[in-house]
């Protein structure tokens, strides 16, 4: 069976992908920072007959990413990561006069660095899958200029930009940036409280990843909304 792991996988995004996977035979490795959320997610996965680890903990540590990889490497390899586990820089988002430099900081550790580390540690297992690909979870504010998301617009920047090179220096793999455009999701109540306006469930964006899991388009950055209009 193919090997993912996912971080950020108790809710949202993350899980919505970890439950299509399981769906489709997928051995899963799942990080978050929440421990009981990331249980419920995993027995809701395992419901799938495929094997689940689950490790709480945070990206940003670099003996979690070494545990996430050698949990994967012991259900036979890694042949999918997705870096979905991202952090806002405030809650809620600030303008950049008022944006703490710890805050950015935070965003930068988990959104870029922490996420490239993870690449490093899994990337000689994901070399030797037969159809290796990284999934960076990106945004539209890592391309346009919307008022009060530019920390965490400049992370999601410099993921892209990463990942891009990623995608040339490793042409073996597949190494895709994508856009899930909006959703309802925790992580935007937490950015923007104050707007309810209805969004899109995270279920309904993960066939857009699943198009790229089966299609194995060139390495690049794409857009979940413009994915699921083409289908």
């Amino acid at each position: 069976m193919p090997v993912a792991i996912i971080t950020g996988a108790s809710k949202g995004l993350g899980r919505a992908l970890a439950e299509a996977l399981g769906a489709r035979g997928w051995d899963l490795v799942l990080d978050a920072r929440g421990a009981d959320a990331l249980k419920e997610t995993a027995e809701a996965v395992t419901g799938h007959g495929t094997r689940v680890v689950a490790l709480p903990g945070d990206v940003t540590d670099g003996g979690h990413r070494a545990e996430l990889v050698a949990a994967a490497w012991r259900l036979g390899g890694a042949d999918l990561l997705v870096s979905n586990a991202s952090a806002l820089g405030a809650e809620p988002l600030v303008r950049l006069a008022e944006l703490p430099p710890e805050g950015l900081r935070r965003a930068l550790e988990v959104n870029v660095v922490a996420a490239l580390g993870l690449v490093q540690e899994a990337l000689p297992l994901l070399q030797a899958s037969p159809a290796g690909a990284v999934i960076a979870v990106s945004s539209d504010a890592a391309a346009e200029a919307y008022e009060t998301w530019g920390g965490y617009g400049a992370s999601k920047a410099a993921l892209d930009q990463l990942t891009a090179v990623l995608g040339v220096e490793e042409p073996g793999l597949r190494v895709w940036a994508v856009d899930p455009g909006d959703m309802a999701t925790d992580l935007y109540a937490a950015a923007v409280p104050d707007d309810d306006a209805p969004r899109p469930a995270p279920a309904d964006v993960v066939p857009a990843f699943l198009r790229l899991l089966d299609e194995r388009p060139a390495s690049g950055r794409y857009a979940a909304p413009a994915l699921l209009e083409a289908r």
